[in-house]
């Protein structure tokens, strides 16, 4: 096994060094064929490994080497291999493969084709790092990797000013979670004593429940967590990140990296447990950040922002089951959403593909017939998120919908008007861009073309996955108390507590009860799809520039201004910050050194006329300087 766990960690590095060392000179094909290859290795390795395991199976510590001792502190570099890193890496490696493949044709006639791949290989290292590591410092290092892989590919295109602004954004935000998340580690050093996952875990009973300690460890991490997985307040540079290609926001932005702040409070919930108020806090930032963003997506005209805003409400969704402290069910929720939205990322590329690089859904429409693959499977991507029956975007957020009403029942009607807010802007999506008249260019018209075979099939694959992805956990009204499925697979990485917390929210509503539940869940499905059909194919309702909404819509539009308060309270402040300290800068610092400088200068000038060669000159000094000593003496004594 410490081969096989060695292998799948060092194929994608393998694969970032030939191709970033020799790819320039490889032809494109050899290049996102070997990249491809180094990540479906791992992934077929990581599932071998998930064969051997079940749900009684402890946790194996793969030790590749001794990192460093600190006050008598050994810290270890290896790998911790259990039930949650193994769905995590499956995940990566898994739609980490598809995405690759699907690059190959989509990134063919750019010029930086082998550098995208070399990053894309870069960034699964990373990734693997963060979820397989055995502690916190490793957690930090892949961390901070997929951080600079997101800069690196956010502003691929940097030639394009707009785009490098929108690296820098994403960069600098994250960076201000991630201060948050090692003082958080440095604080389970100093508390404990250690940084590994299993030793933190058996000394976390030392910490007194919803005590100053564990509430500051928890918040720090929390705040970590917020800045990667894009939550308010830290939410706003996701959306910008779209201007990267995008497999980058399938691969990245959709199903991997913004899931790792929910990766990081699982695998801490021997710590988040014995917080409640931190919990508290989680659970009113899942529902702030589900309920802006929906509501941002609802007037969006950029097909790739709507996406985007539904990837930040989605991952409000999981932190949502986090704060009800339902661990499996928002690990479940990761899971098929990285089904669907790697499909709708990736389905929207195909469009943009199609469309000459077009991404205003106005200048869309009427395109299933021009693209049919790609319209069958993002229509599937569609219903998964918005909730048809059975797909597994609904079986997971109806999960989620349960845990709520089994809190309180207004979580669970704040939820389901989410829920319907997805439904409408995904709708909304799907028939703006496939149904009515075309309204692009003729030019645009003449080059519609569905994308080559390299593009469709992982389209094909996840819209099967999508359609299936959610019976790996059977809802109640196929068998009532399946939630011991994934949760008795995913128990060991639990603390008894957690466990027992969880259980009791999952299993606290009545058959009867979440029967009727699922039914105005199911209810309000079709209602919203009959509403927004009825809107945008029979009325044939428009979307209109954001200049020329009002109300509400312009409000939608606008993102509620939040980007222009940022930019006013925040992005100013440091600029005039920046300012006053050049005009500090040259206004004092520089005229000091300049006074100084003027000063030496001046007194070499001075120094220089009396050094002018002239043997009476230096005479005369001579004797004044003898006559000074002597008068001085003589005044002295």
């Amino acid at each position: 096994m410490e081969n096989l766990v060695y292998a799948i960690v060092l194929l994608p590095l393998l694969g970032f060094l030939i191709n970033g060392l020799f790819g320039k000179n490889l032809p494109k094909i050899f290049v996102g064929s070997l990249a491809t290859a180094m990540v479906f290795g791992s992934f077929c390795i990581a599932v071998s490994l998930f064969l051997k395991f079940d749900s009684e199976s402890q946790p194996v510590i793969v030790k590749a080497f001794e990192w460093f001792t600190v006050n008598g502190v050994q810290i270890n570099f290896g790998f911790q291999i259990d039930q949650l890193s193994l769905m995590m890496v499956m995940i990566i490696t898994g739609i980490g493969s598809l995405i690759h493949l699907y690059s190959i044709g989509y990134m063919s006639h750019d010029k930086g084709f082998y550098k995208f791949f070399t990053y894309l290989n870069l960034f699964i290292f990373s990734m693997l790092l963060l979820v397989m590591g055995s502690n916190y410092l490793i957690l930090f290092i892949g961390w901070e990797g997929v951080g600079l892989c997101s800069y690196l590919l956010i502003g691929f295109w940097y030639t394009n000013e707009e785009y490098g602004k929108a690296a820098r954004k994403a960069f600098i935000m994250n960076r201000i979670g991630d201060l948050a998340l090692l003082i958080g580690i440095f604080m389970i050093a100093a508390q404990t004593n250690a940084v590994d996952f299993l030793t933190v875990a058996q000394n976390s009973s030392k910490f007194e429940l919803d005590g100053t300690v564990i509430i500051f460890i928890t918040a720090s991490l929390f705040i970590g967590a917020t800045g990667k997985s894009a939550q308010v307040p830290l939410y706003t540079w996701l959306p910008d990140a779209m201007a990267g290609p995008t497999p980058v926001s399938a691969l990245i932005h959709a199903a991997t990296m913004v899931t790792a702040g929910i990766y990081l409070v699982v695998r801490s919930n021997f710590l988040f447990t014995l917080a409640p108020t931190v919990q508290g806090g989680i659970l009113f930032i899942g529902f702030l950040t589900a309920a802006l963003a929906g509501f941002y997506a609802l007037r969006q005209n950029d097909i790739k922002k709507v996406l985007a805003y539904s990837t930040v409400s989605q991952l409000g969704f999981m932190f949502i089951a986090l704060g009800l402290g339902a661990y499996t069910t928002a690990m479940f929720h990761v899971m098929t959403h990285a089904f669907f939205k790697a499909l709708l990322f990736l389905g929207a590329g195909s469009v943009i593909h199609a469309m000459s690089n077009e991404q205003d859904m106005r200048f869309m429409g009427g395109l299933k017939k021009y693209i049919p693959i790609t319209h069958a499977t993002f229509l599937i991507g569609t219903l998964a998120i918005s909730g048809f029956p059975l797909l597994s975007g609904m079986i997971s957020k109806d999960e989620i919908l349960v845990a709520a009403f089994a809190k309180n029942p207004v979580y669970w009607v704040i939820l389901f008007v989410l829920a319907a807010m997805t439904a409408t802007y995904m709708f909304r999506l799907y028939y703006l861009t496939f149904h009515g008249e075309f309204r692009g260019t003729e030019d645009q018209k003449h080059h519609l073309h569905e994308s080559p075979s390299n593009m469709t099939l992982p389209l094909i694959v996840l819209a099967i996955l999508s359609v299936l992805g959610g019976f790996i956990n059977l809802p109640h009204f196929i068998g009532h108390g399946h939630y011991a499925k994934l949760m008795e697979w995913l128990k060991p990485v639990l603390t008894e507590q957690s466990y027992n917390q969880m259980e009791a929210t999952l299993s606290g509503v009545p058959f009867g009860t979440e029967m009727i539940l699922l039914g105005a869940t199911v209810l309000m499905f079709f209602t919203v799809w009959f509403i927004v059909k009825n809107t945008y194919v029979k009325k044939k309702k428009m979307a209109l520039a954001e200049e020329s909404y009002t109300g509400w819509e312009k409000l939608s539009a606008k993102k509620l201004y939040v980007d222009e308060l940022y930019n006013a309270l925040i992005v100013k402040t440091v600029e005039g910050l920046g300012r006053g300290g050049k005009m500090f800068d040259k206004g004092i610092l520089d005229r000091f050194v300049d006074f100084v400088g003027e000063g030496a200068e001046d007194s070499g000038k001075a120094m220089k006329r009396i050094q002018n060669g002239n043997v009476e000159t230096y005479i005369l000094i001579m004797s004044l300087a003898v006559g000074i000593i002597l008068i001085v003496n003589f005044i002295l004594q």
